[in-house]
């Protein structure tokens, strides 16, 4: 018992701590090993002298101001859209029985990896994809169309692919942001008064929400920009995004490009930095602009003209959503699929037969890497948290900022430092790097999954378990984690699908060692069988759909129906 109790004292002593160690000293540390060798200092290939060498390579690469463009218009483009939809959804059915349903369509695809939406996208837009033989039923074509898409120079594709990514993101954060407030009763008052629903939302609920928005926005607006995987998968070659020509000019046979390719993340987390507080002084000339409407008692902005246009966005999201996921199962299984039919002449299981011989490896590695990151992130948060109600005393503003610092730093202005550090100190890459790297990214979104319903869990169970002789460590255990199963379960879901869509923290840490269905699907979708795609992509989204509906079951299992969680912990305390 005294064992138990000392973990615990040593664990919320510790955690805080431990937990901003592992979000800023890789971060900074990774920008430390990125920025000199950006200036020409990297012992390792014989250049211990400052200099310019690489800024001036850098601005020689052909197409370099296309690269910046491109990332700049996909990743602002793609990130306004989403926060617009969802803004335009949630107004017109908040407070409605429309956000039960909105919950249940966005919910499920947080599970979706940005690879495999970006891989069912690709499927899509292809010339013979689902989109063009739709097409074919009305125009008569009997041979696929001449256009550039996906791929295409515009960067329509990865806007689309980011688009219907983040959408559900921001969409969640919304609702969990919404929840246990009062915003609710303000917003039925303000329809009392003869304010129309969207009107209503606009002046009393946006300006309350858009705060709490906040970062999930900057973290969408910096994945946005310097994605990988989805510019990789679905983006143009001639030039690529800036963040794909990074990682080619690491990866290249020639060292040297290195130099170079550390002076691109430095440009990259710049250009991030340029349009975060670009965003930002838009958010301020917004709020001086738009200030007046709030208060102008105006009733109606064209509110039904609105709400018929937010049912026709949900449609022809669930419509692209329905086809996407469609396509992707079919490809899995289709056997000869000539143009323009809308399906196979026959389906087979044979691409299945064939991949998962291949497969069993990079599955495992998957799983390990994710329940172990997880674990951990899980872990630290839970212990963290703790800290915070025995010391009442919540984490400072800068503490809970530097939980977003994983998610507002581009993983590619840092991940190559990191790995700079990795061979300065002698660590070889393998699964304990990737799964280091790992919880680096899942620890933010399983804190902020767990916060909220930690902070809101009554104090009086405490009490009450501490007035009956339980010391606070057997409280921890036997009081709050109960009372707590189920968001526990729904965070580690959460962990588990994030870990298991990373892509780039596994092909740098990992040096191309440890293979997982997302770095083996990204392989394949730039030249492998469509079919075979299919099933990686397929196998990619079904791990985090099983973590989900595992955390599903197992909160119904140890909470049976006539129960909840406040009898348990009141048996737990017995």
């Amino acid at each position: 018992m005294k064992l138990g109790q000392s973990l615990y004292d040593w664990g919320i002593r510790v955690a805080p701590w431990l937990l901003l160690a592992i979000l800023i000293l890789p971060v900074l540390g990774g920008l430390m090993g990125v920025l000199l060798p950006a200036f020409g200092w990297l012992p390792t290939l014989g250049s211990q002298q400052v200099n310019l060498l690489a800024w001036q390579q850098l601005w020689q690469q052909p197409g370099l101001s296309q690269m910046v463009t491109l990332s700049v218009i996909s990743g602002v483009l793609s990130s306004l859209l989403a926060l617009l939809v969802c803004l335009l959804l949630l107004g017109c059915f908040y407070g409605s029985r429309g956000m039960t349903l909105l919950q249940r369509v966005f919910s499920p695809l947080l599970a979706i990896p940005h690879a495999t939406a970006a891989i069912a996208i690709a499927f899509l837009l292809t010339p013979s994809g689902f989109f063009s033989r739709l097409f074919a039923l009305l125009t008569g074509w009997q041979t696929p169309p001449d256009w550039l898409l996906p791929n295409d120079a515009a960067g329509v594709s990865i806007m689309l692919a980011l688009f219907l990514k983040e959408l559900p993101f921001l969409m969640i954060m919304s609702l969990a942001a919404l929840a246990n407030s009062t915003v609710l009763t303000q917003f039925q008052l303000a329809q009392s008064m003869g304010y129309q629903r969207l009107t209503a939302f606009c002046k009393v609920v946006l300006p309350q929400l858009y705060p709490k928005l906040r970062f999930p926005i900057y973290a969408v607006l910096a994945y946005g920009c310097a994605n990988v995987e989805i510019a990789q998968i679905v983006g143009p070659s001639g030039p690529p995004t800036l963040a794909v020509a990074i990682v080619q000019w690491f990866n290249d046979v020639d060292l040297h490009r290195r130099f170079m390719a550390s002076a691109g993340a430095v440009l990259q987390l710049a250009v991030v930095l340029s349009v975060l507080l670009a965003w930002w002084c838009a958010e301020r000339l917004l709020a001086w602009g738009l200030g007046r409407l709030l208060s102008n008692g105006r009733r109606s902005y064209a509110d039904t003209v609105w709400l018929r246009l937010s049912r026709l966005i949900l449609g022809l999201v669930g419509l692209t959503l329905v086809l996407a996921m469609g396509g992707l199962i079919l490809w899995s299984l289709a056997g000869y699929w000539s143009y323009p039919d809308l399906v196979p002449d026959a389906l087979q299981l044979s691409h299945w037969l064939t991949a998962l011989p291949f497969i069993r490896l990079p599955l495992l590695n998957a799983v390990v890497v994710a329940f172990a990151a997880s674990g951990l992130a899980l872990l630290l948060t839970l212990a963290t948290l703790e800290a915070e109600q025995v010391r009442q005393k919540p984490l400072s503003w800068l503490s809970q900022s530097i939980i977003y610092l994983p998610l507002l730093v581009p993983a590619i202005a840092f991940l190559f430092g990191v790995v700079w550090l990795q061979e300065q100190l002698g660590i070889a890459p393998g699964m304990g790097t990737v799964i280091a790297s790992h919880s680096l990214f899942v620890l933010p979104y399983v804190f902020l999954a767990l916060a909220g319903n930690y902070r809101l869990l009554d104090p009086r169970w405490a009490s009450v378990a501490a007035s009956l002789g339980l010391s606070p460590g057997a409280v921890f255990i036997r009081v709050k984690l109960p009372l707590l199963f189920k968001p526990i379960l729904l965070a580690l879901a959460l962990g588990l699908a994030v870990s298991f869509g990373q892509y780039l923290p596994t092909l740098l840490t990992g040096a191309g060692r440890v293979a997982t269905l997302t770095t083996e699907a990204v392989a394949l979708a730039n030249g492998g069988s469509r079919r075979l795609v299919a099933v990686y992509a397929l196998l990619q989204m079904l791990l985090p759909a099983l973590a989900f509906l595992l955390a599903y079951w197992c909160s119904k299992q140890f909470f049976q129906p006539g129960t909840n969680t406040q009898s348990n912990a009141s048996v737990a305390v017995k």
